[in-house]
């Protein structure tokens, strides 16, 4: 009988701790997205600029690629309306870096992997909230056999370097973990 009490007591006081608990909760303003994005209220518009391509090496069609798919990840990821002008926030930016080099050399002196990188500088300007504005460099890499021919393995890995930029530019920009 001394059990059953004691386990009775001590549950007793956990179902005011959780009421208490969701009641604060349920006061506070809560914001969260599925995204993970946190965007202010008070930002409405978001306009992207078309980057500029700058690299040494130059890949037609990279920049309106790149444009594109932080456009694309802006509207499938908030709601924000998309401006004519300049937004609430503002993307511009350039590619300043595409590239190719050895990474792994073999024993007769022949690069064994290669390693694909690009680069883009983003200026991230938060009219709204101007702390939260960035002019960063954000590159990512992959990479690929140095036996796989340039073109096969550049068609074939830079969407995925573009897309995983395009996630740190995004991230940097709204996702405040």
């Amino acid at each position: 009988m001394t059990l059953i009490k004691n386990s009775i007591n001590r549950k007793s006081w956990f179902l005011p701790v959780i009421f208490l608990t969701f009641t604060v909760a349920a006061c506070n303003r809560i914001s969260y997205s599925f995204s993970g994005a946190s965007i202010s209220p008070q930002i409405k518009t978001l306009s992207v600029q078309r980057f500029l391509n700058r690299a040494a090496l130059v890949q037609p069609g990279l920049d309106q690629y790149i444009t594109d798919a932080l456009l694309d990840k802006c509207k499938s990821q908030t709601n924000l309306r998309i401006a004519g002008e300049l937004g609430d926030v503002d993307f511009e930016g350039e590619i300043t870096d595409y590239k190719t080099q050895p990474v792994t050399v073999g024993a007769n002196d022949y690069a064994t992997t290669n390693r694909f990188t690009i680069t883009v500088n983003v200026k991230f300007t938060n009219t709204v909230e101007p702390d939260l504005s960035f002019d960063q460099s954000f590159s990512r890499y992959e990479d690929y056999d140095s036996s796989e021919d340039w073109n096969s393995a550049e068609q074939r890995l830079y969407p995925d370097i573009i897309k995983m930029i395009i996630d740190d530019i995004f991230n940097k920009a709204f996702v405040n973990w």
